[in-house]
């Protein structure tokens, strides 16, 4: 098995909240072997002068009912472009195991409560999954989703569940359409754990779009803001030989992007396309909390630029052996190369 191309069993998909976030299973991979936890005790692997980085960005309630010329569907929204114009995924109604394919420039389709979405190119070009379109939507789409909206929900989650059950401890700016999962399982006990251990935390913000791309279709561009308090103690986090443990694949996509070749991170905010991979190695970012990401994901090869490849492989091939579940509601695993 490598990390990109492994066979999940079956059950071993999250398919609710567990009942304790703090509870869940924890894989610590370093290069002297492998631990098995619980994330309540994440202080236990780190030490004082570490920095752990989080997302602040909050998950919307992206997911609507529409009618597309007779035929109910459900739209994903995925991102709001500078233009005003949104970032969509349209998709049959009901839980889909994927996009509609047959969606034309010009549609529209309408929403609840009169409001309409104007379908206008691929984005990217050349592919039919995800579409730019115009929102005929009184009041913005940010108060149409709230009175509307429903998170996104994928075949493994055969129930709905609220909101808040998507929201991390750190959610304080909405934007994402799914939720940065890495960060789901703290809680203000593993906080104060950590900060009496004398393990420092900073912010930084990226809007994740929607996750379900087909294997090997690289993350879409995805706006960021990393401010100039978080790149100075990433810095000092550096010089002082700290490790700086990035929660997500987000927050690493975000410190990365705001990063010089020597590792140096300054302040940033905007659009990243940066892809991650072992080509591309991580250059600030030393640890990763992190989900487990399904097979042929991108995600996995931004977790090689981190940890590299051997302790991935390792990681998840235990992971597998040992019966973690795996997705939003998931376990999880602390890379420390």
């Amino acid at each position: 098995m490598t990390a990109l191309d492994f066979v999940l069993p079956e059950g071993l998909e999250a398919t609710e909240p567990p009942p304790v976030r703090d509870g869940v299973r924890l894989l610590v991979a370093r290069a002297a072997g492998i631990a098995h936890a619980r994330f309540s005790q994440l202080g236990e692997f780190l030490a004082p002068g570490d920095l752990i980085v989080v997302n602040t960005s909050a998950t919307l309630a992206a997911a609507v009912d529409g009618d597309r010329a007779g035929v109910r569907v459900e739209v994903h929204f995925s991102a709001e472009l500078d233009n005003g114009a949104w970032v969509v995924e349209v998709r049959p109604a009901g839980v889909s195991t994927g996009p509609v394919a047959d969606l034309r420039p010009g549609e529209v389709i309408t929403l609840d409560a009169g409001a309409v979405l104007i379908v206008d190119r691929p984005r990217p070009a050349g592919q039919t999954r995800l579409w730019e379109a115009r929102p005929r939507i009184d009041g913005g789409v940010p108060v149409f989703l709230r009175r509307h909206g429903r998170p996104i929900r994928y075949a493994y989650v055969p129930h709905p569940w609220p909101l808040p059950d998507y929201q991390t401890v750190f959610a304080r700016e909405p934007g994402s359409a799914e939720m940065p999962s890495a960060g789901r399982p703290f809680t203000e006990h593993v906080v104060t754990e950590l900060i009496t251990r004398g393990v420092a935390l900073a912010p930084v913000v990226l809007h994740t779009g929607v996750s379900s791309q087909e294997p090997g279709e690289p993350p879409q561009p995805e706006r960021f803001g990393v401010p100039a308090a978080t790149a100075r103690l990433v810095n000092s986090t550096r010089q002082a030989g700290g490790r700086v443990i990035a929660v997500g694949t987000t927050v690493t996509r975000a410190l990365e992007s705001a990063a010089d070749p020597d590792g140096s991170v300054h302040a940033r905010h905007g659009w990243t396309d940066l892809v991650l991979d072992p080509s591309r190695p991580a250059r600030a970012v030393t640890g990763l909390v992190t989900g487990w990401h399904a097979p042929g994901a991108s995600h996995l090869a931004l977790l090689e630029a981190v940890a590299g490849p051997a302790l991935v492989e390792r990681a998840y091939s235990e992971a597998v052996r040992s019966g973690y579940h795996w997705h939003e509601f998931g376990d999880s695993c602390l890379l420390l190369p």
